[in-house]
């Protein structure tokens, strides 16, 4: 049974001792999953505080596929879906942070401007622990489920699916959609995506429940 937490500080006490993370260690690559409206970006900032300088996020959301590809495969009302990402890029990337030879760049997800941005954030030699954070990163499927071999530790969170599409209506209606826009977009992508992530995931070492 996977160690279960409802509070952030304790889930970065948990992962201290399980890896033991130092500035003359080996790199280390945790997965932090879960579905769309999670939290995991909250969560990966509270992490960050609680980890200090050794750690550092790749999001996943940086391998998003670009609009005008998925335009030409007519894939942009489910931007978003596990097939509308590079997870090809994404595994070139853990390949190299794992091999640690040097400085990696990665892209950045730019919410305002619905694209990635290539090499927008360096990890450098001193992160000793990677936080990769994404939806579909404990995803039993390919070419999802081939990402495990760089895992040497994986977080799920848990949150109920009504506070998920709450959540998921409310970043909507930010975004300056009416509330039937905004549920036509969660019902049509977001809670089918999150619902996969949950039913589709294989069990994680750490889980953080929350909502």
């Amino acid at each position: 049974m996977p160690e279960t937490f409802s509070d952030p500080a304790a889930l970065a006490a948990a992962l201290i001792a399980r890896l033991s993370p130092r500035p003359d260690g080996p790199r280390q690559i945790v997965a932090l999953a879960g579905p769309p409206g999670a939290g995991k970006s909250t969560l990966v900032e509270a992490l960050l505080a609680a980890l200090g300088p050794v750690a550092a996020v790749l999001p996943m959301d940086g391998y998003h596929l670009d609009n005008a590809v998925l335009d030409a495969r007519g894939d942009r009302p489910r931007k978003g879906a596990p097939w509308t990402f590079d997870v090809g890029g994404l595994a070139r990337d853990l390949q190299r942070l794992a091999a640690d030879d040097g400085a990696v760049l990665v892209p950045v997800f730019d919410r305002s401007l619905d694209l990635s941005r290539a090499a927008a954030r360096e990890i450098g030699p001193q992160t000793r622990l990677v936080l990769v954070e994404g939806n579909y990163l404990l995803l039993d499927e390919a070419p999802w489920d081939a990402l495990g071999r760089f895992w040497d530790a994986s977080v799920a969170l848990e949150v109920p699916e009504p506070v998920l599409k709450a959540r998921l209506m409310q970043r909507w209606l930010d975004h300056d959609h009416t509330p039937e826009q905004a549920e036509a977009r969660v019902e049509a992508n977001d809670l089918p995506n999150a619902r996969q992530v949950l039913a589709g995931s294989r069990p994680a070492d750490l889980v953080i429940r929350t909502g």
